[in-house]
């Protein structure tokens, strides 16, 4: 108990000593930005410098897609490093079967993403049902986000589907 009042006592003592003791301040140095420091914007670059054998959709209209700086016209289906040519023209003609290639495909892809075209619209129940019965997760949104989460996903080396309609067709 003695110690602790000892040193209690000795508190402001010490307090004052160290406050004539800094160092004057130097000039002031900008610190690095946090965002930058501790993001994954080096790591992942959406534009440039891309492995030759991984997709990347680089633009889109409203009749088809840009991949790899080759222009593709109407729907696609992209699986893994995979494109092809796939037969629905619109949102409403997206079902089990246009989708049959996931019964047998492997590695299953963690997620099927598709692209509505230009307006986000719900998945029928049918096919929201394949997909999962498949093992695989399902998420609508419009084609130009579509692209672009599958483009992140893929760089991320994750395993991804994309299922594309053009940013121009509607339902």
């Amino acid at each position: 108990m003695a110690v602790r009042q000892k040193a209690v006592a000795a508190l402001p003592t010490l307090m004052r000593a160290l406050r004539k003791e800094a160092a004057p301040p130097r000039h002031q140095t900008a610190l690095p930005s946090l965002r930058r420091a501790f993001s994954l914007y080096d790591q992942i670059n959406l534009i440039d410098n891309f492995p030759d054998d991984q997709l990347r959709f680089q633009g889109f209209d409203n009749t088809g897609f840009k991949v790899n700086g080759v222009r593709y016209e109407g729907s696609l289906l992209c699986v893994g490093n995979l494109l092809m040519s796939w037969t629905p023209k619109t949102f409403s003609e997206i079902t089990v079967e246009s989708l049959s290639i996931f019964k047998t495909v492997r590695p299953i892809p963690e997620i099927l993403i598709i692209g509505c075209g230009r307006d986000i619209q719900p998945v029928k129940p049918e096919v929201r049902s394949f997909i999962r019965s498949a093992g695989m997760k399902i998420e609508a949104v419009d084609s130009r986000n579509a692209a672009s989460t599958y483009n992140i996903l893929n760089e991320e080396g994750r395993i991804v589907a994309a299922a594309l309609i053009p940013f121009g067709a509607t339902s």
